[in-house]
C-alpha cells in the first residue's frame, strides 16, 4: 500500500498541478482595427496566452469572463494608432479573471510587461531612436537558467511531493508502530523486558526506514526519472543516505506523537497538526526570501527545510557533501534533538 500511495501521488502532482501561466484565454475588443492594434494583439502569443478571437462589444467580453470562457479581455479604443502616431496619450484596458489568483496575477503581470514594452518601442520610434543605426549605445539583458532550464514544473513538483510524502510516512509510521503496541496491550511487557527504550524503538524505525527507502526508490527512479525524465545530476547513494538520516531523525516526532495518543485515529489527526507547519516552513511552496524575517527564523526549526535544500542540491545541482555538509550537520543536530526528546517523553509517560 505504501508503494502505491507514493506512485499515485507523484503521478497526479506531476501532471495536474500548474503554477506557470499557460494558454491563458484572451479575447479582444478591437475598436481601431489598425496595424498598431494588430501588432499589440499578436504579442499575446503562446505559450503564455491563447488568442480566442474578437468580440464586437465589451459587454460580450465581460460575459465570457463571468462564464469562465476567457481569462483576459483586452479593450483597444478607437483612434489607437492615430494617437500613438501623434502626441496624444492613449491607453488600453485589460480585464482579468483572478478566480485562480496565481494564474490571474501572472496574466496581469505578463500583460503589463507586454504593453509596457510595446509603448516603449512606439515612443522610441517616434523619437527617432528605435535602432542601433543612430550610433547610440544599447544594453541587452540576457538570462540563462542553470537548473531546470526548461522550467518544467513536473520536475520540481514531483520531487517536492516526494519529499513531503517521505516526511508524512516517517512521522506516521513511527507513531503508529508504538500506538499499536498500546492497543494490543503489549507496551508494558516491552517496558519490563531487559531492553532500553532505544532498543525497543530501533528495530521498528529501521524497518520503517527500509520500507520508506524502497518506496522512495520506486517513486524517484520509475516515476520522477522514468516518466517525467528528471535528469538526476548528483549521487543517488548520497541522496538515499541523506533520506535514511532524515527518516531516522524525524521519527522522533512520531515517537512523541505516540506518547500523547491512544489509537490510530488520533495518530492521523496529530500527524496532520505536526506536518502542516513543517510543510509551510520548508520553503517548498513559498521561498524563504518572500517570508517575513521572523518566519525565516522559524524555518530553521523545521528539519524538512534542510532536507529540501539537500535534496534539491543533490538531484538538480549535483552538489556533494563538501558543499552540503553545513545543511547535513544542521539537519542531523535538529533531528537528533527531536529523536532524543521523543525517547525522553517515551520513558516519562510510564514513569
Amino acid at each position: 500500500m505504501q508503494h502505491i500511495i507514493l506512485f499515485t501521488d507523484k503521478l497526479l502532482v506531476g501532471n495536474d498541478m500548474k503554477f506557470q501561466l499557460t494558454n491563458a484565454r484572451l479575447v479582444v475588443n478591437d475598436g481601431d482595427h489598425s496595424v498598431a492594434s494588430r501588432e499589440l494583439i499578436h504579442r499575446f502569443h503562446a505559450p503564455f496566452f491563447r488568442f480566442d478571437g474578437e468580440v464586437a462589444q465589451l459587454d460580450e467580453g465581460l460575459r465570457l469572463l463571468d462564464d469562465s470562457q476567457a481569462m483576459l479581455v483586452l479593450n483597444i479604443p478607437p483612434r489607437f494608432q492615430e494617437a500613438l502616431a501623434g502626441s496624444e496619450q492613449t491607453s488600453v484596458q485589460l480585464q482579468v479573471d483572478t478566480t485562480n489568483s496565481p494564474q490571474g496575477l501572472s496574466a496581469a503581470s505578463y500583460a503589463a510587461r507586454i504593453v509596457g514594452e510595446f509603448g516603449a518601442e512606439v515612443a522610441a520610434q517616434r523619437m527617432g531612436r528605435a535602432g542601433v543605426e543612430d550610433g547610440l549605445p544599447a544594453v541587452q539583458s540576457e538570462h540563462r537558467v542553470w537548473y531546470n532550464p526548461n522550467q518544467n514544473e513536473a520536475w520540481f513538483q514531483s520531487v517536492a511531493e516526494l519529499l513531503n510524502m517521505i516526511t508524512v510516512f516517517a512521522i506516521m509510521l513511527s507513531a503508529s508502530a508504538m500506538v499499536r503496541e498500546k492497543e494490543r496491550g503489549t507496551i508494558e511487557q516491552l517496558l519490563v523486558s531487559p531492553l532500553t527504550p532505544f532498543q525497543i524503538m530501533f528495530p521498528k524505525v529501521a524497518a520503517m526506514t527500509l520500507a520508506i527507502l524502497m518506496g522512495t526508490a520506486l517513486s524517484l527512479l520509475v516515476i520522477v526519472q522514468g516518466v517525467f525524465h528528471l535528469p538526476i545530476k548528483g549521487s543517488l547513494f548520497l541522496f538515499f543516505s541523506m533520506t535514511a538520516l532524515y527518516v531516522f531523525t524525524t521519527a522522533g516526532l512520531g515517537l512523541f506523537i505516540s506518547t500523547i495518543t491512544t489509537n490510530q485515529a488520533q495518530v492521523g489527526l496529530m500527524t496532520i497538526l505536526v506536518i502542516a507547519p513543517m510543510l509551510l516552513l520548508s520553503g517548498t511552496w513559498t521561498p524563504p526570501e518572500m517570508m517575513p524575517e521572523w518566519v525565516r527564523y522559524l524555518m530553521l526549526l523545521s528539519p524538512l527545510h534542510y532536507f529540501v535544500d539537500i535534496s534539491y542540491g543533490i538531484l538538480f545541482k549535483g552538489n556533494g557533501i563538501d558543499i552540503l555538509w553545513k545543511l547535513v550537520l544542521a539537519m542531523a543536530a535538529l533531528g537528533g534533538s527531536l529523536f532524543g526528546f521523543g525517547m525522553w517523553r517515551f520513558r516519562r509517560q510510564f514513569a
